[in-house]
């Protein structure tokens, strides 16, 4: 897989080339902020055919994908590679990088991530089950066992069913308009 500077890309998008950058973090993500000329398309709902619809068929110039610092970036470029797209391209060190090298980025309103939302989450039922097993049933202490192995599986994995399931969490939603459009502003 290829990866691009955010300053690189940025240089091509200045000297007047057509960039095709997808932002594949959750709606709200991209709602508190963003790459200047991307689109959201979020990991979860990433398909093939959205991508190609996007970029009106043209499977020749090159797909750039960003996500906060890389790694779900690095998942929707195995996807589109796999699905048959030739040039897919990930922006290295994500929208993190992208702000912290001081490009241009759209700003809006402020959430909680979702790394956050499933840290307080697992925090907060590890500490139940261990009140409700301590007063209540031992039975209970199972419930921060079973935070503990989902959270070392999705150590192992880098995949985080909590994360996925908080993604999906109306508070995480975004009312459906348009973000943008693929090659440009």
């Amino acid at each position: 897989m290829n990866s691009i500077s955010p300053n690189d890309l940025h240089r091509l998008h200045q000297r007047g080339n057509s960039i095709r950058l997808f932002d594949v973090r959750t709606p709200a993500e991209y709602r508190e902020i963003h790459a200047d000329y991307s689109i959201n398309v979020p990991l979860e709902s990433l398909d093939p055919a959205t991508v190609s619809r996007l970029c009106n068929g043209d499977a020749q110039q090159p797909i750039y994908v960003i996500c906060h610092s890389g790694g779900r970036g690095a998942k929707a470029c195995d996807r589109l590679l796999a699905a048959g797209f030739d040039c897919v391209v990930n922006v290295a060190g994500g929208t993190k990088a992208w702000e912290q090298a001081g490009l241009p980025v759209v700003r809006g309103k402020k959430t909680i991530s979702i790394e956050r939302q499933v840290r307080i989450a697992a925090g907060l039922l590890v500490a139940l089950g261990s009140a409700l097993g301590y007063f209540v049933n031992p039975y209970w202490f199972s419930l921060p066992a079973i935070v503990g192995a989902s959270l070392a599986f999705a150590g192992f994995t880098d995949s985080c069913g909590m994360g996925m399931l908080l993604a999906r969490m109306p508070w995480n939603q975004v009312s459906t308009t348009s973000t943008g459009s693929c090659c440009g502003k």
